[in-house]
């Protein structure tokens, strides 16, 4: 198979703002990536030292020796695994820029964020050294014994006894119709100012924000609600791009031969590793009804 060319090659020229831009589309289209706290990583991965005990201040009498108390330790370890996507265009859209420039922002990113996101609400990681949340525990916002005030206020809990602070919740477009849908004992929203409003802000004190990336997660699960400075994601060198139009692309059975077909594709990836310090600050929010 040809090698192909890379952006760098003489005759296709890409302007130095896409990989940059790319990645910042990465980022939006991505909860995990917006809320968790990001680190450089190592191709090799990294070991991130964690403060897993604090210390405890006691009183003391006046001339009494002081307690001595130390922080403890723990470390876990980051892998970062490739996530990868190949789109083939016509070469009309290599002789405008601009609208190869356009299709890459608005298509790639979002399929690498919601690969990311999707396998983290997963059970299945990559690999070692990789994170999943699809096995932590769960509580039904639609419960209709209940309310949504009290499952969220169950979610808090949750999350508390586990050392946590619920300090985000995601939710999916469906998240965020249950949630919009909550009233209160007047029939009025009772998480908006009125009907005309769709901004939710926070509840008990959690911003919340809605990820379109959530709606491939597993069945009944509409959003995720924890202590996101337990988790952490790390890059190896951001995004990586090439454009070429010589390789032939297999898809299955099909295949594409770019000359032949005068055809470019274009190829994004990035190296990431998601790992948290404790899955119990988190909780999946689910719908059983659905």
């Amino acid at each position: 198979m040809p090698t192909g060319i890379n952006r760098n090659t003489e005759g296709v020229v890409l302007p130095k703002e896409v990989s940059t831009d790319i990645w910042a589309a990465a980022v939006d289209n991505s909860l995990f990536m917006t809320l968790a706290t990001k680190r450089p990583l190592k191709g090799t991965g990294q070991t991130v030292q964690t403060i897993t005990g604090e210390p405890t201040a006691q009183w003391v009498a006046e001339g009494a020796p002081k307690p001595v108390s130390t922080h403890t330790f723990g470390k876990r370890d980051m892998t970062p695994y490739k996530i990868a996507i190949i789109e083939p265009f016509s070469e009309e859209f290599l002789r405008d820029k601009k609208a190869l420039y356009d299709a890459c922002v608005t298509r790639l990113p979002a399929a690498l964020g919601r690969c990311f996101d999707q396998t983290i609400m997963s059970t299945t990681a990559p690999g070692s050294g990789f994170d999943v949340l699809g096995g932590a525990q769960a509580v039904n916002i639609a419960d209709t014994t209940s309310t949504v005030y009290k499952q969220l206020l169950a979610v808090d809990s949750l999350i508390t006894s586990n050392n946590g602070v619920m300090s985000d919740i995601a939710v999916g477009p469906a998240g965020r119709s249950i949630l919009l849908g909550a009233l209160d004992t007047t029939g009025r929203p009772l998480f908006t100012a009125g009907v005309s409003q769709s901004s939710i802000g926070s509840i008990l004190g959690a911003e919340v924000g809605t990820y379109k990336s959530l709606s491939g997660a597993a069945a009944g699960v509409v959003g995720i609600a924890g202590d996101f400075s337990e988790a952490i994601y790390g890059t190896v060198d951001g995004i990586k791009m090439a454009v070429s139009t010589e390789a032939t692309l297999k898809n299955g059975v099909d295949e594409i031969n770019l000359f032949q077909d005068n055809m470019v594709a274009v190829r994004v990836e990035i190296e990431v590793a998601f790992v948290v310090k404790d899955a119990g600050a988190f909780v999946r929010l689910t719908n059983t009804a659905a």
